[in-house]
């Protein structure tokens, strides 16, 4: 049944360790190329301003080149072309050959890209209306579904096949976009996109290796070559990437990425054979379409969100605005890094609970779920409260001396006040401040205790 014959391990068959070395060797291939691209690309942008003007939704202060998705694109094809050419010669052996054995959906992935990646920079640079980047968005997709990258099947517990051709290629678009675009979505935070890419493209690795453990798909497979491949292109990029940022991937790299994430998703869930599936494991015969939706939270639920309030508002679904999660999340109080680790946080709960369900009973799963989303939305609100003790202070402050100690501008609910810029997140600082000016005082005093990691952001 399926649990056992797909998901554990055969004792009397041990573990080679030829995949996990060249899936290892691709990723730092795809890593050292992307880094050495990524410094080239820093430099020559810096050198001949190819950094675009600072827009109204933009976190950063100083202009960035936004280039990082073409030293990502050259470091998936050197990876993906040295496993082709490469690999067989260090081996002796084509580990690779069922993988290239249809180069038509090699090629149609490198092509896909390479239209995402040139749309993408021209973008970044020349700023394209929606129209134009989603037209080239569904020609990519079009262009993977019609070289036989599709959805077959939906492994819904039990055998669910696509209806017809068209109705796969239809689904296999919508399905392409709709990842590109969410991913591209929360690109708006120091290494956020390439850390999340990591860690879920991580836990993608892991499921698509162990479903390929003692079944009709061998070790090495496609969807598992391709999410090598784009972590060691994501590990490449982020140290340029961290906050401060000296490069951005731009529209190039976070479509390029949705698009490797779905292929991948798709080259698993699309083609595992519904009918071996064991009713009685109703959770895990779930498992191929969960993961990819978990793996992919944070992006869907932004993206979703973005919607629903742009269309509400009469806009277009692709208008920009400054209200994504990770503006939300630097409105609330958090710092720039500690958003970003938000981010990771949820985005390794949900993926890794998903696929723990592979290995272990459901309801220690939950367990760990439960758990993991508690403490997530603990540190997710946890700024609230700072400023709630800011405003109650300066609410409680007398007048005079909230406005002598410049903290007036928390107090939301009051207004009278000759507010002169929107609140913005509390500091430590902004709190002491506040709690002196309750107490009568006109500068801060270390009433509340010292903070080792206190926030010297600038809030604007």
């Amino acid at each position: 049944m399926w649990p056992e014959a797909r998901w554990s391990y055969d004792e009397t068959r041990p573990l080679r360790t030829d995949p996990v070395r060249y899936y290892l060797l691709a990723a730092a291939i795809s890593a050292v190329v992307s880094f050495a691209f990524s410094v080239l690309a820093w430099r020559l942008g810096t050198k001949y301003r190819l950094a675009p003007k600072i827009r109204e939704r933009d976190v950063h202060v100083n202009p960035t080149p936004r280039l990082g998705g073409i030293a990502m694109f050259i470091g998936v094809v050197i990876a993906l072309l040295a496993a082709w050419f490469l690999f067989p010669l260090i081996a002796g052996v084509d580990y690779f050959r069922l993988v290239f054995a249809q180069p038509e959906h090699i090629l149609a992935i490198l092509g896909a890209a390479l239209i995402i990646v040139v749309i993408g920079v021209v973008d970044d640079l020349w700023d394209l209306d929606w129209m134009t980047k989603l037209a080239g968005q569904i020609i990519a997709a079009g262009l993977l579904a019609w070289q036989g990258v599709q959805l077959v099947s939906i492994p819904i517990g039990g055998s669910l096949a696509v209806g017809s051709s068209y109705m796969s290629l239809i689904l296999t678009v919508l399905a392409v976009v709709l990842v590109m675009n969410a991913v591209n979505f929360i690109d708006g935070l120091d290494g956020l996109v390439a850390g999340v890419t990591i860690i879920a493209n991580g836990v993608f690795f892991i499921y698509s290796f162990v479903l390929s453990n003692g079944t009709e798909y061998e070790y090495f497979n496609l969807a598992a070559l391709i999410t090598a491949v784009l972590i060691g292109a994501a590990i490449g990029f982020l140290p340029l990437n961290w906050h401060p940022a000296k490069l951005f991937m731009g529209d190039a790299g976070a479509l390029l990425t949705g698009m490797l994430m779905a292929t991948s998703a798709i080259s698993v869930t699309g083609n595992i054979d519904p009918g071996t599936t064991d009713r009685s494991s109703l959770i895990p015969a779930f498992i191929p379409i969960v993961l990819p939706l978990a793996i992919l939270v944070v992006p869907l639920l932004d993206f979703g969100l973005a919607v629903l309030r742009r269309v509400s508002a009469g806009k277009s679904p692709f208008s920009a605005d400054r209200k994504h999660l990770h503006h939300r999340l630097l409105d609330m109080g958090h710092s720039h890094f500690h958003a970003v680790l938000i981010f990771y946080g949820w985005t390794a709960v949900v993926s890794i609970g998903c696929l723990l369900f592979v290995f272990l009973p459901a309801r220690w799963v939950f367990l760990f779920l439960a758990v993991g989303l508690i403490v997530c939305a603990v540190i997710t609100l946890a700024p609230l409260s700072r400023r709630k003790r800011v405003e109650r202070a300066v609410q409680r402050a007398a007048r005079i001396d909230a406005e002598a100690s410049g903290v007036v501008h928390f107090d939301r609910l009051d207004a009278a006040s000759p507010v002169t810029r929107a609140p913005g997140k509390p500091s430590l600082d902004d709190e002491r401040t506040a709690v002196s000016a309750r107490a009568g005082a006109t500068s801060p005093v270390p009433i509340l205790p010292s903070d080792p990691h206190r926030d010297t952001e600038k809030h604007a």
